[in-house]
């Protein structure tokens, strides 16, 4: 009884962690986050010596799609509002906040085949790539030509629409048709136009442009101290230094 007991404290023992062992805090980040939130993971860790923060990128939608389907997740960023609501509705994410915003441009190859100057002349592209009506970025450009195409009439968005040679699931895959000559034009968010030399970015006027919400929140499971840390890792997102990281790579933040 007492040899099982003391194999027990053993066992007990080997399941804790290790000196030295380093904590991880797993945060799934759409893909427009990609520059920023590598920033910030670096700058967070710095701060707190034996973290390590692993961070995937990916379409919100996909993320979304792991997370309902087991994946750990202790930290989401959704671009939609919609994916992460529908995550808080299953009881899967709490705690959701809005932490920046982004912006739509056009893009085009550095020589600008098409001679495209301004969202309105979108149709001269021969070959225009646009996100996946169910990814963010393909969702916001549909409600963008709606827009345009309200204010200009004329069939603009139908006539544009007809030009799409590709829909992609993400917003980096739909900067890389321009920049590897695949594309007259695209739309994008702003970050990932100046994230790119590659390309060269046509601002979209306010009153025509949509803003992309992006929303930050926890998982609700708990698990042994990490729970703590996604907080802190959501709240330095949140913080004034967080909100410089993401400013200095284009995004709009809360205060803005």
């Amino acid at each position: 009884m007492l040899h099982a007991l003391l194999l027990a404290c053993v066992t007990l023992a080997g399941c804790e962690a290790h000196p030295g062992a380093r904590a991880r805090v797993t945060v799934f980040a759409a893909s427009s986050l990609t520059e920023a939130f590598a920033e910030i993971e670096r700058e967070f860790e710095r701060a707190h010596p034996g973290v390590d923060v692993s961070v995937t990128f990916a379409g919100s939608q996909v993320l979304r799609l792991q997370i309902e389907q087991g994946a750990r997740a202790d930290v989401f960023a959704s671009a939609n509002p919609s994916h992460i609501r529908a995550l808080e509705d299953a009881r899967l994410i709490h705690d959701i906040e809005r932490f920046a915003l982004n912006e739509l441009v056009v893009i085009v190859p550095p020589e600008n085949p098409a001679k495209i100057q301004a969202v309105e002349e979108l149709g001269r592209a021969e070959r225009l790539v646009i996100g996946d009506r169910h990814v963010p970025v393909g969702h916001y450009t549909d409600a963008m030509l709606d827009r345009i195409d309200r204010w200009r009439g004329g069939g603009f968005a139908r006539d544009v629409r007809g030009s799409v040679v590709s829909r992609e699931g993400n917003t980096r895959l739909v900067r890389a048709k321009v920049e590897l000559g695949e594309a007259d034009a695209a739309v994008v968010y702003k970050t990932d136009a100046l994230a790119s030399e590659r390309v060269r970015s046509i601002e979209i006027p306010a009153p025509l442009n949509e803003r992309a919400e992006y929303m930050i929140g926890l998982s609700v499971e708990e698990r042994a101290g990490e729970h703590a840390l996604a907080a802190r890792f959501r709240d330095f997102v949140t913080s004034p230094r967080g909100q410089r990281v993401l400013a200095e790579h284009g995004f709009l933040t809360r205060g803005d």
